[in-house]
This record gives structure tokens, C-alpha cells and sequence, in this order.
């Protein structure tokens, strides 16, 4: 037995004219770009002092003041001489100060060597602000810490300091600081 099924439509929606569908763009508008900052550029040279100080846990914090821009960011990195091994923090300016740290392992800092450096990150990442008075590439930075960022983006201001830890100091040729625990 053959059975056969035979399935059609009535063709009347095939003879109607279809309108091709409409596109309507709806466009949000764009925000308004900021108006620049009206701020004088920064013109004195730039500075940072570094300070720090070895806590009874033995781990090393790291004060300073800078003319910078109030905001502007900083890494201060806590190198330590024999091994390389490096502590970081990025911290924000404040009425010209910053602090940061404690910096270290758990168990303390070991007695030797170590390199404190504060930095001034690129401008691409300072808030507004702060671009405004040290230029979109810090052109407007100027003194003996200003310097040409690794990584092509502009100047940056360094600031760097020596200290040993320990109470036994190495004879060293150069100007060293001395921390012992508070």
C-alpha cells in the first residue's frame, strides 16, 4: 500500500506585495567633550623628598613630600640591593605628602641594602587635572629628577635614596642612611 501526502499553501500571502522593512537609526548623542582646564603649566622644577623609616616589625615605610600636583600618582618601589627582589605602591598626593608602605615580607626585612624610589607615572594615566599643569607628556615637567619614560610615554619625575637596614652597616663610598627599628 502507497500512500502520499500532498501538502500546499492557498498562495495568497506569496501574491501579496511585501514592504521591505524600514531601518530606523536611533543615535544617542555623544557627551559632550570636557572643556579644558584652565590652569597655569607647571613651572618651578619638580621635586620629591623620600623619607622612611624601619618599624619594630622590621618592615620599612616611606613618607615623602612633593610639588607636584595635589592627586598626582606615584609608584614608590622598595628595592632590595642583593636580590633584586622589588616591593611596589601606587599612592595619590595629598596637600603635597604621601605615604606608603609597609613594605617587606612578614618576617621582616634581612639586613642589607636597599634602594627607595618614588615616581611620577606617566601623564596617560594622571587624572585630568594633573595633566593639565604637567602636559600631555609631562613637556611641562622640568629639574634634575625629570627623565624620559621606559616605556616611550612622555617624561616622568624619579626620585631615588639608599638605605641599609641592619645593625652592623657596610662601609659604604657613597651617602647612606642608616635605619634602625624604631
Amino acid at each position: 500500500m502507497l500512500l502520499a501526502l500532498v501538502a500546499g499553501c492557498g498562495g495568497e500571502a506569496e501574491d501579496a506585495p511585501q514592504d521591505p522593512p524600514q531601518q530606523v537609526a536611533l543615535r544617542e548623542p555623544e557627551p559632550p567633550s570636557p572643556p579644558p582646564l584652565e590652569v597655569d603649566p607647571m613651572a618651578e622644577a619638580a621635586a620629591i623628598d623620600l623619607a622612611a623609616s624601619l618599624g619594630g616589625d622590621r618592615r620599612l615605610r616611606v613618607s615623602g613630600n612633593s610639588n607636584l600636583p595635589e592627586g598626582a600618582r606615584l609608584q614608590v618601589i622598595v628595592e632590595r640591593e642583593l636580590s633584586g627582589v622589588r616591593w611596589r605602591e601606587r599612592v595619590s598626593l595629598a596637600a603635597g605628602r604621601f605615604e606608603a608602605g609597609p613594605f617587606g615580607p612578614g618576617s621582616g626585612l634581612p639586613d642589607g641594602g636597599y634602594r627607595v624610589t618614588a615616581e611620577l607615572q606617566a601623564a596617560s594615566v594622571q587624572p585630568r587635572e594633573v595633566q593639565a599643569r604637567i602636559g600631555a607628556e609631562g613637556e611641562h615637567l622640568s629639574g634634575p629628577l625629570v627623565a624620559a619614560s621606559p616605556h616611550g610615554l612622555g617624561q616622568v619625575v624619579r626620585a631615588s635614596r639608599r638605605f641599609l637596614v641592619g645593625s652592623e652597616p657596610r662601609r659604604a663610598s657613597e651617602q647612606v642612611e642608616v635605619l634602625r627599628v624604631e
